[in-house]
């Protein structure tokens, strides 16, 4: 073990770790600051903007899985030293993210409506409408959230989070600002909202690309293909798939749980929307030390050194526990004074702190085994097992257990979240062990 100190320095963790943080709150803020904005629309605004979020995330699956892949091939050859094939596998992942991206946009634009009405079909027709003008919009962004994403998921590999952090600043201070503008002095409600995530996104993708261009960084791209190399394609989709694949009948799980959430009402699912958005921000320091870990076990792994690598897992994930529980119960106590700032009905409101304190003191203990383990072991390569007890859990747990819970014992809402717990215990009971073995 005395190996393992010598790969990061304290320093270097800390510069690694930091601006992914702030990265990730950046983020989740923009986000419920999207949902504070457009409430002024009503709350079928609100749910709207939330149900087609959840569905952004299952079209956008494809090309994220492929960044997801490219941060581990690039960090393991980064780790053996190998810069000339860090090149090559990055140019193909902004080439084949891309692309997949805008097959995605085409899909996206010419099924809206029928798209929303299969998943979604038993909302409120003034949810859908505010559904479909998001959905529209939203869809042309995709091609450049493919290419921030990638830009980003190699400089994370480089160690250097601070300049996707950067750029995440202004791209989100643009939105917000954005926001105010078309939503509350344009109303321009839903498309407001989606018009400055529009404009952001292409800055962000577009400045990213230029500071790749930088000399004096392991990885310097000068020029870019349009030829794809399938050998290193393959390598990237190696890693990527099973986590594409896995998050993509998540997304179709959760798109199940919202639907059986809709069927409670419009209360419910505003309830539902706003309490995920504000209890994102208590988890984001193990969102981000998750993402940190695929840069700092896969140069492990590249490099050969193991134990370094299960070193800095298990450190990072006490640290993580300490720092949740510290976030958490801030949130806990603080939730009935944010939740107001959407402008919910008293039921809403009731229902939403219920949920949010539920959630609090349910993630100081499982979430960073839950959804940081898999990080760890996808950095080495072991995709099929987390992909294959995240499918299950999802399954069996939260879908099925929301309808046995929401429904069938009347829980509601609430029985829904429950579920998605239960999720969260079998997840880390099963990554726990393969860790350990």
């Amino acid at each position: 073990m005395n190996s393992a100190p010598s790969l990061f320095t304290r320093r270097q963790l800390l510069s690694l770790i930091i601006p992914l943080i702030i990265e990730q709150f950046l983020s989740i803020f923009v986000g419920m600051a999207d949902t504070v904005m457009v409430s002024s629309a009503g709350e079928a605004a609100v749910s709207g903007v939330s149900l087609v979020d959840t569905l952004n995330v299952l079209l956008v699956v494809l090309f994220t899985a492929l960044t997801a892949g490219g941060s581990v091939v690039i960090s393991q050859n980064l780790g053996a030293k190998n810069y000339k094939y860090s090149v090559r596998a990055s140019q193909q992942l902004l080439l084949s993210a891309s692309a997949l991206a805008i097959v995605m946009t085409l899909v996206a634009l010419a099924g809206n409506y029928w798209i929303l009405h299969l998943v979604f079909g038993n909302v409120a027709p003034d949810v859908m409408e505010n559904a479909r003008i998001y959905f529209f919009i939203m869809a042309f962004s995709y091609p450049f959230l493919a290419v921030y994403n990638s830009c980003a998921a190699i400089f994370r590999a480089m160690g250097n989070s601070k300049v996707s952090m950067i750029a995440s600043l202004i791209m989100n201070l643009m939105n917000i600002c954005g926001n105010a503008l078309l939503v509350y002095c344009f109303r321009m409600g839903t498309a407001g909202v989606a018009i400055s995530s529009l404009a952001a996104r292409i800055f962000a993708a577009a400045a990213l690309l230029l500071l790749l261009r930088r000399p004096k960084q392991p990885i310097v791209l000068r020029s870019y293909t349009l030829r794809f190399d399938f050998p290193i394609i393959r390598k990237l989709l190696y890693i990527g798939v099973p986590s594409s694949v896995e998050t993509s009948i998540f997304q179709v799980g959760k798109l199940l749980v919202l639907s059986v959430v809709a069927g409670f009402g419009t209360s419910a699912t505003t309830a539902n929307a706003v309490s995920n958005s504000l209890a994102q921000f208590p988890v984001i320091p193990a969102g981000a030390i998750g993402t940190a870990l695929i840069t700092i076990v896969g140069q492990c792994v590249g490099a050969g050194a193991y134990e370094a690598a299960s070193y800095y897992t298990k450190k990072l994930l006490l640290i993580t526990h300490g720092i949740l529980a510290a976030t958490n119960l801030v949130m806990f106590f603080a939730c009935p004074y944010l939740l107001p700032l959407y402008n919910l009905t008293p039921q809403t409101l009731d229902t939403a702190v219920l949920l949010v304190r539920f959630h609090c003191i349910s993630a100081i203990f499982l979430y960073p085994e839950s959804f940081m383990l898999t990080n760890t072991l996808r950095a080495s390569s072991d995709v099929k097992y987390p992909m294959v007890v995240s499918i299950v859990s999802m399954w069996v747990r939260r879908v099925g257990f929301s309808y046995i819970l929401g429904i069938y014992f009347g829980l509601g809402v609430l029985g829904v979240w429950i579920a998605m717990i239960t999720d969260w215990l079998c997840r880390s009971i099963c990554f726990m062990v393969r860790f350990q073995r």
